[in-house]
Formats: C-alpha cells, sequence, structure tokens
C-alpha cells in the first residue's frame, strides 16, 4: 500500500467509553432545555390578555408582536447549524440560554410595543437553533438503534414545558402580573445555563470519536437536500409548525374570547392539549421500534406515521371551528394542537438516516430554519385574519380554515416524498459503518 492510499483510509479513532448514567443524565438536562425553551415560547400567549388590554393593542399589532419572534429564529437556526461543525454541544447550549434569560428582561424595564418585540426577536434569535441542536447534542450519547425513546423524551420535554407553564405561568401571571412571568422565567434560563456548563459535554457518538472514522464523511450539501426523505421531513416540520405557532400566539386567546373560558379554564385546557401530545410522544417510540422489529420499513415506520399525524390533525384544524358541541369541539382542538406532537421527533430520525454524522448539525438547523417558517407568517395573519372579518369568530375560522388546508397540504407532500432506504443508496450511504457500542 502506497503512502497516499493509507492516507485515503478512514483513520481510526478511539471511541470513548459510552457512560449510561452519564447520558441518562445529558438525557435529562435536555428535557429540561425543552421545558424551559416551550414555556419562554408560551408566555406571551398566555400573558396576551392582560397584555393586549393594558397597551391597548389590536389583534393585529399583537400578531406582529407574535411573529416578530421567528423574524430571526430561521436564520439564527441555520447559521447554528453550521458552527456545531467547529462548536461544541455545551458552548452552544449554554450561550442560547444565557441570551433567553437575557431576552426576557426589556420588558421589566419598560412595557412598550418596541421593547416587547425586541426581546422576542431576541428570544426568537437564541431560540431558533434549541431542537436541532439539542438533538444533535443527545444523539452524541445515543448510538442510532436507540435513539427513538431519548428522540421522544426530548420534543417531549416541548409538550411538558406547556403542559408546565400553562398552569404556573397563568398563576404567577394572575396573582403578581404578567411581568412576573417573564421575571421568573429569566432566572430559570440562567440557572439551567449554569448547571449545563458544569455537566454537559459532548458524548462518545459525537463524529469526532466514530471506531472507523467514517463519521467524517461528507457530501455536497445540496445532494442531502434535495432527497426526498429531506424535503418530505421539511414538510411535515412546516405543518406542524403551523399548528404549533398558532398554539403559542392565539390559542390562549381563542379559548378565553370565543369559547368564555376563565384563565385557569384555559389554563388547563392548554395543560390537557400538551398533556395528550407528550401521551403521544412517549407511545412513538415503542411504536416505531415495534414497526422496525417486525421488518418494516422506515419509510412507513417513521415517514408515514408523522405525515399522517400531520394530515389528521390537518382535518381536526380545519372542522373544529363549525362544531358546536363542547365535548366533540374540544377534542378536535386537542388533536388539531397536540396531534402533530409526533411529527418533531421523527422528522430528526427520518432527517439523521440520510446525513454522515459529521454533517448532522448543519443539517438539522437547514430543516429546523426552513421547517419553522410558519412561525414568522401564521401569527400575523391570523391578527390580520380576525381584524379585517366581519366578526372574530368569522377571522379565527378563516384562519384556522388556512391552517387546516396547509397542514393537510404539507402532511400529504411529507407522505409522499419520504423514503430513506431509497435515498439511502442513492447516496451511497448503505455501507457507512456505524459505532458498535451501544448504551443500557
Amino acid at each position: 500500500m502506497t503512502p497516499r492510499t493509507a492516507a485515503a483510509q478512514p483513520r481510526h479513532i478511539a471511541a470513548p467509553a459510552p457512560d449510561r448514567r452519564r447520558a441518562w443524565l445529558i438525557m435529562a438536562m435536555i428535557v429540561a432545555f425543552m421545558v424551559i425553551n416551550f414555556a419562554d415560547k408560551s408566555v406571551l400567549g398566555l400573558a396576551a390578555v392582560p397584555i393586549m388590554e393594558e397597551l391597548d393593542l389590536s389583534n393585529s399589532t399583537y400578531g406582529l408582536i407574535s411573529s416578530s419572534f421567528s423574524f430571526l429564529f430561521s436564520v439564527s437556526g441555520l447559521l447554528v447549524g453550521f458552527l456545531s461543525t467547529r462548536i461544541s454541544s455545551r458552548v452552544l447550549l449554554f450561550v442560547m440560554t444565557v441570551v433567553w434569560a437575557v431576552a426576557q428582561l426589556p420588558v421589566l424595564v419598560m412595557a412598550t410595543v418596541p421593547t416587547l418585540m425586541a426581546g422576542r426577536i431576541l428570544l426568537g434569535a437564541a431560540e431558533g437553533p434549541a431542537a436541532s441542536m439539542s438533538m444533535h447534542a443527545l444523539y452524541k450519547w445515543f448510538p442510532p438503534e436507540r435513539r427513538a425513546l431519548p428522540s421522544a423524551l426530548q420534543i417531549g420535554g416541548a409538550a411538558l414545558g406547556t403542559l408546565i407553564a400553562a398552569p404556573l405561568v397563568t398563576w404567577l401571571i394572575d396573582g403578581y402580573g404578567w411581568r412576573s412571568a417573564y421575571a421568573v422565567l429569566a432566572v430559570v434560563s440562567a440557572c439551567w445555563a449554569l448547571l449545563w456548563w458544569r455537566v454537559g459535554h459532548d458524548g462518545p457518538y459525537d463524529h469526532k470519536h466514530t471506531a472507523t472514522g467514517a463519521g467524517g464523511l461528507r457530501l455536497p450539501y445540496r445532494k442531502i437536500l434535495l432527497t426526498g426523505t429531506v424535503l418530505g421531513s421539511i414538510a411535515s416540520a412546516f405543518g406542524a409548525a403551523w399548528a404549533l405557532s398558532l398554539s403559542h400566539a392565539w390559542l390562549p386567546a381563542y379559548l378565553r374570547t370565543q369559547l368564555d373560558m376563565s384563565a385557569a379554564a384555559s389554563a388547563t385546557a392548554i395543560s390537557v392539549i400538551s398533556g395528550f401530545g407528550l401521551v403521544l410522544l412517549l407511545a412513538v417510540s415503542p411504536f416505531v421500534d415495534a414497526l422496525k422489529s417486525r421488518g418494516v420499513s422506515i419509510r412507513w415506520s417513521s415517514g408515514a406515521a408523522q405525515s399522517i399525524a400531520v394530515c389528521m390533525a390537518g382535518c381536526a384544524m380545519a372542522a373544529f371551528p363549525f362544531v358546536d358541541a363542547s365535548g366533540p369541539r374540544l377534542v378536535l382542538i386537542a388533536l388539531a394542537f397536540g396531534g402533530t406532537a409526533i411529527a418533531i421527533p421523527l422528522h430528526y430520525m427520518t432527517t439523521a438516516e440520510v446525513v454522515p454524522p459529521a454533517q448532522r448539525g448543519a443539517v438539522f438547523g437547514i430543516v429546523a430554519g426552513i421547517g419553522t417558517l410558519p412561525g414568522l407568517v401564521a401569527p400575523f395573519l391570523t391578527g390580520h385574519l380576525i381584524d379585517t372579518a366581519d366578526t372574530q369568530a368569522a377571522g379565527y375560522t378563516t384562519a384556522f380554515l388556512v391552517a387546516g388546508s396547509v397542514m393537510l397540504t404539507a402532511g400529504t407532500c411529507a407522505l409522499a416524498a419520504i423514503r430513506p432506504e431509497r435515498d439511502i443508496q442513492r447516496l451511497g450511504l448503505d455501507t457507512r459503518p456505524r459505532v458498535c457500542r451501544t448504551i443500557g
């Protein structure tokens, strides 16, 4: 073998021995990270009614403030995704949560439309990479064949965040004013950052520590991003994000102003919806694993599951405004806003199947950046539709019909496009070596 040939061979880099306790500690920290992340996102929606009353805001202005959260959300997700190939997850997640804490402070000094927008823009910039980068950090601690449960738990932190935030933040707002919720969230974010700096480290399944050096394999990003699997995963994320953005921005106000719920009853309903999403997330791991153990392809075990979930939620979104009976209507609302929960971990899992580990963080950032664009459009569009309709009820109905149409279209496109086995073959990844060690 010539020196030139030898240099071209994969270098064998010893991987650190997996540490099961540390892996699950990191898992717990990332779940807490996601809880705080979604509590931060939810606070404006939960405080929407008192904020709009105190500052005399129109629905369009409030919708603009809510949409401002996404002004830099996608861009930052994309940029940090590429930075993740050079900067450790420990540093990235630490910086994010410090900025979360800082972003809550402007409204404590002066509560105006500009300060509300400034805080939401800064928060959105820091939270844009949160889901993708925390998932990337998590994957460094679990091998590919054991990622279904950790992925579900990571996204479960999002549902748990809303489940916890709805009653707690509502209690703070009712008892101590809406500014108190911002102050508490700033302190919680800062505390998590300090703890993460102490315990958060990159795991043995980082691409730098694969046993065969295959983690260094790279492909042109254009080639990866144009696969049906990645495009379909983006579509399912897009449909789910439309429902999620409405849930954060408008669902609390809708429950209070259109269904005549009290603040406490609205918080309870939101918690129930989040609990429904959490149950779905916890069920997805054994469901996907059971299908795979029976020989079902990734396309049908993961791809179809996320696509059908988005389609069903879209149908429920379009239907519930026309249902008068309170029980069935609340069931449809839960399905519309909670039924997309399983699409989030599954779209990361299907994307990861066709991406070399060395490029996973960057591709996750791109997928998250595009998939979450509804956050920039949906809240403001909804506010505009409410203000320009003959009645608020008619405006909400139109907004939910638009949402349902977007979700149904996105889910159908995802179902047709996601084909990991085919794309693995086309990219030449079918023989890609994987780490042999497992955890648990």
